[in-house]
């Protein structure tokens, strides 16, 4: 019997684990799903919107994979760190498949990004979405009145739809209290998100940028100058992608529309670069845009004009980085761990026994459905090397030499156990399930399984 570990519960690993079990060349695996918290999920739980309930209830599906009498998920186990090494890890499983994400945000490499009021769109989010690394986080929203979030992706739509929403749509959602209230106070009134490129660049979905359209009490702008800048956008003609072309023709009729007058307001920019966030007294009080151009070749140039824009809040959205995990090879450039079709490549050469998926082995890219053949191309290599791992020896049950070293693995009845908690939380809340923000909070509710 092989007996694999996969670490993480989002979705690439949990695919990762139902394409194991599922599969009928190698009979009798078992796997283990590892996880740095004790709730399962990865960015199902911790980085999908709050009032995306549809995206969420994936949660449902991957819940089915993990209660699988093969699959055992093994929450607040830490790979990597001194109770846990890599190489002890592969000692007790004969093959390990890595499946922990980029949990990094870029940078934009500007002076001023270290004054206070700049935060990364990455640490709005695990805020607002009750991660516990996250729970002494301080957003002073009450000061704010004008935010800007920097980017032109997903996570950018999202962070500027929940600084716009107001509590009555976000009660209903499983956000914790303690963010529901910050942002109840919030005084912004205006949020502005800036991308350096035009709009047919966007990489936004079109049902994510409509959404900002149906926000109640909020009017959505754009600058008809900025747009017809866009090559793509001032030729009708222009071939572009399907979603490219959705988005371009929601932006002109924002354009042309009249403000209806709403108490908040988001304004979409384009064709500005950041290029200095400006500050007082160690605070943010605005950001320096330049105005770029097209440059023919699908980039942009600077025109050497400057704008300043005031803001106390500024959010950056560019982008996603893997971190080191110590023990595996990394590729600081890509922001990978190198692979042959899912096998860890060490010194130039397949490590049998060490597989990746999902984000730590393609990079930032895709969507959520895009982690299943990932999943199964890695999965697919392990299986063509289980004559080899079938060979080595194993310990029958590695939760034990897991407890010996110190961990204290929450297994599948202390998630259930955190569940009741948050719904009994909610309930005491005059709301539904909310979440449990803290580390301390969770490891108590799962201590509550008798």
């Amino acid at each position: 019997m092989l007996r694999i570990a996969v670490v993480g519960s989002g979705p690439s690993g949990v695919y990762a684990a139902q394409t194991l079990v599922q599969q009928r060349e190698v009979p009798g695996v078992r796997v283990d799903v590892l996880d740095r918290l004790p709730a399962p999920y990865g960015l199902v739980r911790y980085g999908v919107a709050p009032d995306h309930e549809k995206i969420k209830s994936l949660q449902g599906s991957l819940r089915t994979v993990l209660e699988d009498e093969r699959i055992r998920f093994l929450g607040n186990v830490e790979v990597g760190g001194p109770e846990l090494p890599t190489a002890r890890l592969l000692e007790l499983y004969h093959a390990v498949v890595y499946c922990v994400g980029a949990a990094r945000d870029r940078l934009l490499g500007i002076p001023g990004e270290d004054l206070a009021g700049v935060h990364s769109a990455t640490a709005f989010v695990a805020w607002y979405s009750g991660h516990p690394d996250a729970a002494a986080e301080a957003f002073g929203l009450p000061g704010v009145d004008a935010a800007i979030v920097v980017g032109a992706g997903n996570v950018a739509v999202d962070v500027t739809r929940i600084l716009a929403r107001g509590v009555p749509e976000l009660s209903p959602t499983d956000m914790p209290h303690p963010a529901l209230g910050a942002l109840g106070e919030s005084a912004v009134r205006e949020v502005l998100m800036v991308a350096r490129r035009g709009p047919s660049q966007g990489k936004f979905t079109t049902k994510e940028l409509r959404e900002l359209g149906t926000l109640p009490g909020v009017d959505v702008v754009a600058d008809p100058a900025e747009l017809a800048i866009d090559p793509a956008y001032a030729d009708p003609g222009a071939v572009l992608p399907a979603v490219n072309r959705r988005n371009v023709e929601v932006l002109r009729g924002w354009a042309g529309a009249p403000a209806a007058g709403g108490g908040r307001r988001i304004a979409l920019r384009f064709f500005l670069r950041p290029v200095e966030v400006l500050g007082e007294g160690g605070r943010v009080t605005g950001m320096r845009f330049e105005r770029t151009a097209p440059d023919g070749r699908g980039g942009v140039t600077g025109t050497g004009v400057y704008e300043d824009v005031p803001a106390q809040l500024v959010l950056r959205s560019v982008g996603y980085q893997g971190v080191p995990l110590p023990g595996l090879p990394f590729d600081e450039r890509k922001g990978t761990v190198p692979h042959a079709a899912g096998r860890v490549v060490r010194a130039g050469r397949a490590s049998v026994g060490e597989y990746v998926a999902g984000w730590i082995k393609r990079g930032p890219t895709g969507v959520i459905g895009t982690n299943r053949p990932c999943a199964k191309e890695t999965v697919s290599s392990l299986l063509q090397d289980a004559g080899v791992l079938a060979g080595r020896e194993r310990e029958r049950d590695p939760l034990e030499a897991l407890r010996a070293a110190g961990l204290r693995p929450v297994e599948w009845p202390g998630w259930l156990a955190i569940e009741t908690a948050e719904a009994e939380l909610g309930l005491s809340l005059g709301r539904r399930s909310v979440k449990i923000p803290d580390w301390a909070g969770l490891l108590a509710a799962a201590d509550r399984t008798g």
